[in-house]
């Protein structure tokens, strides 16, 4: 077809018509929302480098629960803040620590909501790395225990689905064994499956004060310029147990859901990070762009991308944004 025999704006003309012929249609549903949880009673604290981003107390998160489930968003996943750290992260596997404890709460107040736990030791460690330091480096299989202990408490406070994050080789086979073993085999597994070393987790390692004290996390996290390793990842997880595979960073790396979804055609998440969160807050507030059009768009194209998931600091405002319409 050419013109004047096809002409695309016809189908652009107005909102109506434009909402009909839509490909791709963003939905509260499609998100998961991350939350930060604390030890103590009565604390909300905003991040600095997040801006309506806070950590809370087990009460408080309890409140967030409703709210949450209120605006349509089927899931939250869980990070820990603890008290006390060590250099085994021995805290991540407290049956009493924020997690474990949040897990009962929301199941309590909304036990509609999926409940979803990352699973890694750097919210954990004082040194701020993902598991046992060796030689100066994260010792592989020596991590792969603790994680398998982490998740297994998780999964014995009533965790929905497990969301092991720290990038060990053969840590999803390792965690599937550990909970089939004790009796939670139809406990999902999403994977952080291709975790890219990027600069964009900054604000969250303020959010989760896991900043590693020394070095970085490029020996087990991904090169920002691989793609068909990406590939290998994912399909090691998926061989080894994973349910759910996902992509983090998202914006950056829309190109690698997209081949990721194409070549396995398997549930596809993508984690929409702080700094994506970030870039777009901080434009807002000194009105270089309109905050509430980029950040519907951003995650349209996460979507349009291929991913079936988007796990977002921007759930709720978002599902409020759809739901106005």
């Amino acid at each position: 077809m050419s013109f004047p025999i096809y002409r695309p704006r016809r189908l652009r003309k107005n909102d109506t018509i434009r909402k009909m012929v839509r490909e791709t249609s963003l939905s509260p549903s499609d998100l998961i929302l991350p939350l930060f949880v604390t030890y103590g009673k009565n604390v909300k604290k905003e991040i600095k480098s997040m801006p309506g981003i806070f950590q809370m107390s087990i009460d408080n998160i309890r409140k967030e629960a409703k709210e949450i489930s209120s605006l349509g968003i089927p899931s939250v996943i869980l990070f820990g803040i603890p008290e006390h750290k060590d250099e085994i992260g021995s805290s991540a596997n407290d049956p009493h620590g924020p997690v474990q404890e949040a897990i009962k709460a929301i199941k309590d107040k909304a036990p509609e909501i999926m409940v979803i736990t990352d699973v890694c030791m750097c919210e954990y460690t004082s040194h701020g790395h993902c598991g046992i330091i060796k030689n100066k480096d994260v010792d592989n299989d020596a991590t792969l225990e603790l994680l398998c202990e982490e998740a297994l408490s998780h999964a014995e406070a009533g965790a929905d689905m497990v969301a092991p994050s720290d990038m060990m080789d053969g840590r999803i086979g390792a965690i599937r064994d550990t909970l089939d073993e004790n009796g939670y085999s139809n406990l999902p597994i999403m994977s952080y499956a291709a975790k890219y070393a990027s600069a964009f987790y900054g604000p969250f390692r303020d959010a989760a004060e896991s900043t590693p004290k020394f070095g970085d996390r490029r020996s087990y996290q991904m090169d920002p310029g691989n793609s068909d390793e990406a590939l290998r990842e994912v399909a090691l997880d998926i061989e080894e147990g994973a349910d759910i595979v996902m992509v983090k960073p998202a914006l950056p790396y829309l190109d690698i859901i997209y081949r990721i979804k194409e070549s396995f055609g398997y549930p596809v998440a993508a984690y929409n990070v702080s700094g994506e969160y970030s870039i777009i807050k901080a434009a807002a507030e000194r009105d270089w762009i309109d905050g509430q059009r980029a950040m519907l768009e951003s995650l349209v194209s996460i979507k349009r991308a291929g991913a079936d998931l988007i796990l977002t600091y921007f759930a709720k405002e978002a599902a409020k944004a759809l739901i106005r319409g």
